[in-house]
């Protein structure tokens, strides 16, 4: 029996989650295309930087870069103007009255779904790989499970094709997230890949939400005081510390 999901699209913004659930679906399927969405986010850079990533994991993993298929950009300058977020306007970050914190940009992943599965729809593609997860999400709510479930119902109802919205991040942390991305990579067929893959999500990914691409840490670039960057670093960590126990000898 033939396999009932063959093609994929990514919701890919270049960071390390996103880099992580491409390197899933390009494990896992025939064929895989990518998403975009320049929505006015102060740390736009990462728009360039999600264009290195493919460029590197073609180059670095032969087999998965022939899988890869169109990159697409979408313009969504209106979900900038009707947020008022620290991700989209320059505020300081913090905690608003709601007890979310003001880097929620309202309807966001809602609106990134819509159009990722329109898309999908006219370039006949089954999956959309996402990476939301419940585990690291500073309580998004459109980042939890149900919605997810939600939005793959009305997603597939609304447009008559039976969409799966797959999360591979969605009950992990961000130190099970690096395993995740070894792991991947040691399976691709190209030698050293577990390390390879990890090198490149280090060098060439962006998280930082103040697109800062000027301070290198052992886990990549940013400001290291975001947020974002904290999250990050804390993952590397435990991902580091994981892999030296790992490799110490039995008593």
């Amino acid at each position: 029996m033939a396999p009932m999901h063959t093609t994929a699209l990514v919701l890919f913004s270049g960071g390390q989650d996103s880099t992580t659930c491409l390197a899933h679906a390009l494990a896992r399927y025939e064929r895989v295309e990518t998403v975009a969405f320049d929505y006015g986010q102060r740390h736009h850079i990462e728009l360039d930087a999600r264009l290195n990533v493919l460029r590197e994991i073609g180059q670095q993993f032969p087999a998965w870069g022939a899988k890869l298929g169109e990159d697409h950009l979408l313009d969504l300058a209106v979900l900038g103007s009707v947020s008022d977020t620290s991700l989209t306007r320059d505020t300081a970050f913090k905690m608003e009255a709601s007890g979310l914190p003001n880097t929620f940009v309202p309807g966001r992943n809602l609106l990134f779904l819509t159009l990722a599965a329109a898309l999908a729809y006219r370039r006949g593609l089954q999956v959309l790989v996402t990476g939301v997860c419940e585990t690291d999400y500073s309580g998004y709510p459109d980042c939890r499970d149900d919605t997810m479930k939600a939005m793959q119902i009305a997603l597939s109802l609304g447009m008559d094709q039976r969409f799966l919205i797959e999360t591979p991040l969605m009950w992990i942390d961000k130190a099970q997230t690096w395993a995740m991305a070894r792991d991947l990579g040691q399976k691709s067929g190209v030698p050293q890949g577990g390390q390879a893959l990890v090198d490149l999500i280090v060098e060439h990914t962006h998280t930082c939400y103040l697109g800062d691409r000027a301070h290198r840490h052992a886990w990549g670039y940013g400001c290291g005081s975001c947020p974002a960057c904290e999250l990050r670093a804390k993952g590397y960590a435990g991902f580091s510390a994981n892999l030296n126990k790992a490799a110490l000898p039995a008593a």
